[in-house]
């Protein structure tokens, strides 16, 4: 990649004190083998630098063009490709879920139980199709260890890293289990943008991954992104590590037998893909281009416009209205639109940034954000899990937004 700071109104200096911070913090010590950090300005790429191993295993180091599972940042593709569909007039925000899963029409609310011995009541309304794109639909996550509902997921075998099976399966499993709380009243991360990924199939009639090759990849000219990293691309695939026991850096995901090596059925859009540093810029120029990249528009600026502002109730944070398990973001000064965070402004513990950025993260603590008031783009690609362990997210943003000249 051809950088040049100057070109995007950034101090080369100020930007120098990434890898040096990432270097000492994380690099020498052994809590992170690599990171590829990268920021986007006025059109130009400002820093891009490949630092330390992609597979310390076979002693590969990290390349512009490494190979990452992106999990949750997913998520935000996954949203512009079922509201595309939106765009086509298949929904409305409102409309109910069980107009395309007819199994969900009577779902119920937790009130008390175990699996299959629950205590239930109905739900104060339908789910929206909103409900699903703004966290806000009562499902939940296998892995948050917060209820007897992630309990019964885990049980019945709705799981993150599940392989086999189809999103269709999915949908029926889930149509047996009730919701942790009635549709709109809390937020809580979730297989949520699964269902999303659902809905596009049953809405196009194509297949959740090829819909997204053929509509929103092929187009944007991302081609090393994917559900299957291919047999001929392994070779720039990175380990994926955790923190062991004794705190020292273990192998959790060789890239060679990993599960993202062979061949899918079930297309997570909540976490399933797998993407580059170069690819992921791409559909965040095309979210900071207001839908469109050299001349080929995936959405409307006003539909993304709808996207990308607050919609929880009464304008509020996630404060409000978060449950207090796991997510991708903080959420003090933070609010949610249909797929993204969005920054409300500064507050007391909040980070450095614009009013109406996005952003979202993922498991193996990737991340990225889109701040169109100062035209830029940060993505910090690393293999880490899990994502919450050390605050990447505050610490580049009080790196990066110091370079950016008056």
């Amino acid at each position: 990649m051809h950088v040049d700071p100057v070109a995007a109104g950034m101090e080369p200096a100020q930007l120098a004190r990434i890898r040096r911070h990432l270097e000492e913090r994380y690099l020498k010590p052994g809590k992170i083998a690599g990171f590829l950090p990268l920021v986007y300005r006025r059109g130009a790429i400002a820093y891009c630098e490949p630092l330390g191993m992609m597979d310390m295993e076979r002693g590969r180091p990290m390349a512009e063009d490494t190979l990452f599972r992106i999990y949750s940042m997913t998520k935000p593709i996954t949203s512009v490709a079922l509201m595309m569909l939106y765009e086509e007039g298949h929904f409305q925000l409102n409309d109910p879920v069980h107009r395309w899963i007819p199994e969900w029409r009577d779902l119920r609310v937790f009130r008390g139980g175990n699996w299959p011995n629950f205590l239930t009541e109905p739900c104060a309304r339908p789910m929206t199709v909103k409900d699903l794109l703004t966290h806000m639909s009562g499902l939940t996550y296998d892995f948050m260890q917060a209820s007897n509902i992630d309990r019964a997921y885990r049980k019945l075998g709705v799981r993150l890293e599940r392989e086999g099976g189809t999103l269709r399966d999915m949908v029926e499993t889930l149509a047996r289990l009730p919701l942790e709380f009635s549709p709109g009243t809390r937020w809580n991360y979730s297989f949520a943008t699964d269902i999303c990924g659902y809905l596009v199939e049953v809405m196009s009639g194509q297949r959740f991954d090829r819909f997204l090759s053929e509509r929103i990849f092929e187009p944007l000219g991302m081609h090393d992104t994917f559900f299957s990293v291919p047999a001929d691309k392994l070779q720039r695939f990175a380990a994926n590590y955790q923190r062991g026991r004794d705190r020292t850096l273990t192998l959790l995901d060789d890239p060679q037998a990993s599960p993202f090596a062979r061949a899918k059925t079930l297309f997570s859009g909540g976490g399933g893909l797998v993407s580059s540093a170069a690819d992921y810029l791409r559909f965040c120029r095309m979210l900071l281009g207001r839908g469109s990249l050299d001349g080929v528009r995936i959405i409307g600026p006003k539909t993304l416009e709808l996207m990308t502002c607050n919609h929880l109730p009464n304008g509020d944070d996630l404060t409000r209205w978060a449950m207090g398990t796991f997510s991708e973001t903080t959420y003090e000064g933070y609010g949610f639109g249909l797929g993204f965070s969005v920054n409300l402004g500064p507050g007391p513990t909040s980070t450095v940034g614009s009013v109406g950025e996005i952003a979202w993260g993922g498991a193996a603590s990737t991340l990225f954000w889109v701040d169109p008031t100062e035209d830029l783009i940060c993505i910090l690609m690393t293999q880490f899990m899990p994502s919450g362990t050390f605050n990447f997210r505050g610490q580049m943003k009080a790196l990066v937004y110091p370079a950016i000249r008056p």
